[in-house]
């Protein structure tokens, strides 16, 4: 179920960001810069419109509100990460379920030297505050999407309680995001990989 929702999710982004105008296209380019450099509740349509250069009339026409705009901001984000991902494993091929786990794990010191600001989805968590905004079903599907991965590796595995083993990666993989962006610790991804490793070598089997 969770790993649907995040594939509808994924699957509308993707529809909705097809049918983009040209002016559509280089409104999210530029609000996806600017939300993530400077923060959402900071940047206004303005400087949205300005940097797009377009209109606000325009900017409203393609989408409807800000609140609208910073939702597909944040399915494109979505999509990023995941052909990330892709790429990724594409060039590390884990043989092996917890080779799987090690990956996303690894995977992070490559997606965080290029996005110094840390975890787009994160940073909107604390600027959005209403849990009724657009953009909040994104927000949680993301993270959702990620336990459900880390869950559907650790059973592939054959781990005992793989719930819990999930839940506690997730913790890991998460919290290195943040203590990367908030504690500016910068080997976060490393130490949070090296913290994953040791907790796959010594879990339970079935």
């Amino acid at each position: 179920m969770v790993v649907q929702q995040a594939r509808l999710l994924t699957d509308r982004g993707e529809r909705e960001a097809a049918r983009l105008t040209p002016a559509g296209e280089r409104i999210l380019s530029a609000a996806s810069t600017l939300f993530y450099e400077r923060g959402i509740r900071t940047v206004g349509v303005d400087a949205i419109a300005a940097a797009a250069e377009v209109t606000k009339k325009t900017l409203y026409d393609r989408f409807g509100s800000k609140d609208r705009l910073i939702a597909a901001y944040l399915e494109q984000r979505n999509r990023v990460w995941h052909a990330f991902l892709d790429d990724q494993l594409a060039q590390r091929r884990p043989e092996t379920p917890e080779d799987m786990i090690v990956a996303l794990f690894a995977a992070l010191t490559d997606w965080l030297a290029e996005s110094r600001r840390g975890c787009g989805f994160i940073n909107a968590s604390v600027e959005l505050a209403a849990p009724d905004h657009p953009a909040m079903p994104v927000i949680v599907a993301q993270k959702q999407w990620m336990r459900a991965e880390f869950l559907a590796q650790a059973e592939l595995a054959g781990f005992r309680d793989a719930g819990e083993l999930a839940d506690r990666l997730l913790l890991l993989h998460e919290g290195a995001l943040v203590c990367f962006r908030v504690a500016a610790m910068e080997s976060a991804p490393e130490v949070a990989l090296r913290a994953a490793a040791d907790l796959l070598s010594t879990w339970p089997r079935t």
